[in-house]
C-alpha cells in the first residue's frame, strides 16, 4: 500500500522462517530468505492495528508539491474482499494524480493476523497516460510466481525491525525498517504524537529509500523523499 510506481514511491499468525539478514540493513541491500508460512485460522476478519487500521467506508488524502507538479494521493478502503491463499483479505484501492490527471491506480489486498501484524498479499496496479490504461507493471498476488506475502505493519514496532513489506521476485520486493517510535509530527491535517518512522527501499532500484510517518488510530501521515513531502490533508 501507499506504492505509487508511475511516481516516487509515494507508495507489511505466526512466521516460521523469518528474514536472515543483519539487524541494520542498509540502502539497496539484496533480499535473503523469506519464507513466512501462512495459516488462514490465524488470520481476523478486522484490520485494526493502530498504526495501520483499515475500517470500510474510510478515506485518507494527500498532497504534495513536486518537480512533476500537484501530487495528490487517495486510498479508499472498500467493503470488498478477496481470499488468497484461504485468507480473507481486505480490498483497498489507491488512486494518484498529478495536476489533477490520474497517474496510477491500485487495488491491494491485505489481512491481519491474531497477533496484529497487518500482511500485504499483493495488488493489481494500472498506470495510466492521457487517462488510458497503458500498463500493469509492479502487479504481484501471493502464491502466484512465487510471491509471498509480506508485512505492512507490525503488531509491535521495535526500532531495527527490519522485514519484507512485498515479495514477488524481480517484480515488487520493498523492504521496510523501523526507525523511530515516540516521534511528534506536524501535517496539514493536524499535529500527532507517538507517530512511528519506518525506511523503506527496494533492491530493484536505486536511490529508492524514503520514510513514511504513521501516527495511532490515523495510519500513514506523512511520506517523504528525495526532499519532497505527500502530506495526510483530510480524513473521511
Amino acid at each position: 500500500m501507499y506504492s505509487l510506481r508511475s511516481l516516487p514511491r509515494w507508495p507489511i499468525l505466526v512466521i516460521a522462517a523469518v528474514l536472515a539478514m543483519a539487524s541494520t540493513a542498509s540502502a539497496g541491500q539484496k533480499p535473503k530468505e523469506w519464507n513466512p508460512v501462512i495459516e488462514p485460522a490465524n488470520f481476523v476478519s478486522t484490520v485494526d492495528n493502530p498504526y495501520f487500521p483499515l475500517s470500510p467506508g474510510r478515506s485518507w488524502l494527500y498532497r504534495g508539491v513536486t518537480k512533476s507538479g500537484t501530487e495528490t494521493f487517495q486510498i479508499d478502503v472498500t467493503r470488498q474482499t478477496k481470499v488468497i491463499l484461504g485468507v480473507r483479505t481486505r480490498v483497498v484501492i489507491e488512486t494518484a494524480a498529478v495536476d489533477g490527471q490520474t497517474v496510477e491506480i491500485s487495488e491491494n489486498w491485505f489481512a491481519q493476523d491474531r497477533e496484529g501484524n497487518v500482511w500485504y498479499f499483493g495488488e493489481f496496479s494500472r498506470t495510466f497516460e492521457g487517462g488510458v490504461p497503458v500498463s500493469t507493471a509492479g502487479s504481484w498476488e501471493a502464491g502466484v510466481n512465487d510471491a509471498r506475502p509480506g508485512i505492512i505493519m507490525e503488531a509491535n514496532p521495535v526500532v531495527g525491525d527490519t522485514y519484507f513489506q512485498e515479495f514477488a521476485p524481480g517484480v515488487a520486493q520493498d523492504m521496510a525498517s523501523v526507525v523511530a517510535t515516540g516521534r511528534t509530527e506536524t501535517v496539514p491535517y493536524g499535529t500527532f504524537e507517538n507517530v512511528l518512522l519506518t525506511k523503506e527501499w527496494t533492491a530493484l532500484e536505486s536511490n529508492s529509500v524514503g520514510h513514511k510517518s504513521y501516527a495511532p488510530g490515523i495510519g500513514l501521515i506523512l511520506d517523504e523523499k528525495g526532499g519532497e513531502r505527500l502530506e495526510l490533508t483530510q480524513v473521511r
